[in-house]
């Protein structure tokens, strides 16, 4: 299938409540209900020398990142996707191809195993909801 078919069959609604929910899981992976100072700590955030950032500019860009990976996964999906073809496929997005790619760059800059299995985790989560939400339309 070529591009131009496979985006001209995008079910839009799908793609914003996908993208609405990735952002949501984040706010709340990150946040101090689940890992969120387990994840701060990690990274040693909040310490001297630890740069601060315009949140709008952040969460914003932040949102429309999720907005293209919902709209490419839905691509990727294709139209005749289901609930279950869409969460196998979101799984193993998040495992086999962010999961091994965030391994090797944290393997090389000598990170932590509990930071990568917290940002790891967040995205196979994120992920896998989002072809489950893609795949049940």
């Amino acid at each position: 299938m070529d591009v131009s078919t496979a985006f001209s069959q995008i079910h839009w609604l799908a793609v914003i409540v996908a993208t609405v929910a990735a952002f949501v899981i984040g706010g709340l992976w990150y946040s101090k209900i689940l890992f969120g100072n387990a994840w701060a700590a990690e990274l040693k955030a909040g310490e001297p020398g630890m740069p601060s950032g315009n949140s709008v500019l952040i969460f914003g860009s932040s949102f429309l990142l999720n907005l293209l990976a919902s709209i490419v996964m839905a691509m990727f999906l294709g139209k005749s996707a289901t609930l279950i073809s869409g969460l196998m496929a979101g799984l193993f997005v998040g495992i086999a191809w962010v999961g091994t790619a965030f391994g090797t760059s944290y393997l090389f800059s000598r990170k932590s195993m509990k930071l990568f299995l917290i940002d790891a985790g967040y995205y196979v989560v994120y992920y896998a909801v989002m072809g489950l939400i893609i795949g049940a339309w």
